[in-house]
């Protein structure tokens, strides 16, 4: 069994994949519209060049997303991805580039269990956490 996240876009599930193939050195593994489909036929004319269906694998793991209609779409509330990172270093990079247009929650900064950790939600409306453990007692 494996658990994987489903996001939810507003229209811009393309260049979020983009963008997190750039930043997090993602692999966009499928990137299907809904013009692709036979969803064609039902779908608004608007929604034919949005990604009915996609697959990215950040670091090995899979996740995969989709642009919601718009009357579908809702912020995501009560979830966040979590992005592990070995160095401090790399953990400052990757948050300074996800808050790139984002919204910062929580600086990134040392605390009591990590070396580095700070909450933001992207340009995307995707919350992340990114997290450098220090070493376990």
């Amino acid at each position: 069994m494996k658990l994987n996240p489903y996001l939810m876009f507003n229209g811009n599930c393309a260049d979020a994949f983009k963008f997190y193939e750039k930043v997090l050195g993602a692999r966009i593994l499928t990137m299907m519209t809904y013009g692709d489909t036979e969803a064609c036929k039902d779908s608004p004319p608007a929604m034919r060049d949005k990604v009915i269906h996609g697959r990215i694998t950040i670091d090995g793991q899979v996740v995969m997303a989709s642009d919601a209609p718009s009357d579908r779409y809702n912020t995501p509330k009560g979830m966040t991805l979590t992005l592990s990172v070995e160095q401090p270093a790399e953990a400052e990079r990757v948050f300074h580039a996800l808050e790139d247009g984002g919204t910062v929650t929580m600086p990134i900064q040392e605390t009591f269990w990590a070396k580095r950790f700070g909450m933001l939600t992207d340009r995307f409306g995707t919350p992340w956490m990114i997290n450098c453990e220090k070493a376990q007692m």
